[in-house]
């Protein structure tokens, strides 16, 4: 099973997704991310999230995501899926319809062509969208600034554009419900942990039902 954990900068998804990764016991588990899950998207994690990397044009900036989508789907998304592992991987392509699509302006038609192209047509089963007011996950972002290094390239970014990607993650989850969980990050990571919990051993027991 497939899970992504998404949200702006700031909204806790990581944290939820190690700690929810420590409650599953000896389910066999793959922890990922993008970018810089793959051995290539080390180093395009690197450029991409670098907080000196300055003025990358938005369709470069996606096709370094792109690029780093199709190698971790190939890599290390797909191999574990067909060991028979649970994969939770922070970020996904609905990054890139929040992202380049609704803050960069980039056309969503064909975002969605390129993310299947990346993809190799792979697709979530569950994700945890992890909401949160900008205020709160920009409070979130100036205490967390300086622990990674040299990562904080959207966490400077001004407020209207993480309202913008806030936005886009929220429509998202309203044209897809049936695959997304809401959940409001600024709720205890107790309380977080429960409900997802809950969620994903629902989703988990429908899909053994299958």
């Amino acid at each position: 099973m497939f899970v992504t954990f998404e949200g702006i900068d700031g909204s806790g998804k990581t944290t939820l997704l190690q700690t929810l990764a420590e409650s599953m016991g000896e389910c066999p588990l793959c922890l990922t991310r993008e970018p810089g899950g793959s051995a290539l998207g080390k180093r395009l994690r690197e450029i991409v999230l670098d907080e000196h990397t300055k003025g990358l044009e938005a369709s470069a900036e996606l096709f370094l995501f792109l690029a780093d989508r199709a190698q971790h789907v190939a890599e290390v998304i797909k191999p574990a899926l067909e060991r028979g592992e649970l994969v939770f991987c922070d970020r996904y392509t609905d990054s890139t319809l929040a992202y380049q699509g609704a803050a960069r302006g980039l056309d969503q038609a064909t975002l969605m062509t390129l993310n299947a192209l990346a993809s190799h047509g792979l697709e979530p089963d569950l994700t945890f969208l992890l909401d949160l007011p900008v205020a709160l996950a920009k409070k979130r972002m100036l205490q967390r600034k300086g622990t990674v290094c040299q990562e904080g390239r959207f966490d400077g970014y001004d407020a209207s554009f993480h309202e913008t990607v806030r936005a886009g993650f929220l429509d998202l989850a309203k044209r897809h419900a049936e695959r997304f969980c809401v959940l409001d990050a600024a709720s205890s990571l107790e309380e977080l942990v429960q409900t997802a919990h809950k969620h994903l051993q629902a989703r988990m027991d429908k899909k053994k039902a299958f």
